[in-house]
């Protein structure tokens, strides 16, 4: 995945997280209950953190990393996991509990994926000085 890529899916998924936040703060209050409220903005803390790894990996590529396989992860996390949460409480989907933690996984997966990732052959070397 190329560093411009990753950084546009990180914008977008900052952003968005953003204008959910506010909706669940100012939109939902009142229409639904407390533990409602608390899983939607679970999904957004988790979208917002993610989001921001993504922006690393932006950063991290434009080094010359490999991060392919850790955007993937954090970006198929949030969908999944964010999602479902969205999905559970607005749509009152309840099947989409069990997707949840798929999208868990893929985090994982992401972070896990990051440990790896370092420069690309040829690319990026942590000590340019060759000392």
């Amino acid at each position: 995945m190329q560093a411009t890529t990753c950084l546009r899916l990180s914008a977008f998924a900052g952003a968005s997280a953003v204008a959910l936040g506010a909706f669940a703060a100012h939109g939902m209050k009142g229409a639904y209950d407390v533990l409602a409220l608390q899983t939607f903005e679970t999904g957004v803390r988790y979208q917002m953190y993610h989001a921001l790894a993504l922006g690393l990996c932006a950063a991290l590529a434009h080094a010359g990393w490999r991060i392919t396989a850790p955007a993937l992860g954090f970006l198929v996390g949030i969908v999944l996991f964010s999602g479902s949460l969205y999905g559970l409480v607005l749509l009152e989907a309840r099947w989409l509990g069990p997707v949840t933690p798929v999208g868990g996984v893929a985090f994982v997966v992401g972070w896990a994926a990051l440990l790896r990732a370092g420069p690309g052959a040829g690319g990026f070397s942590a000590d340019r000085r060759g000392a």
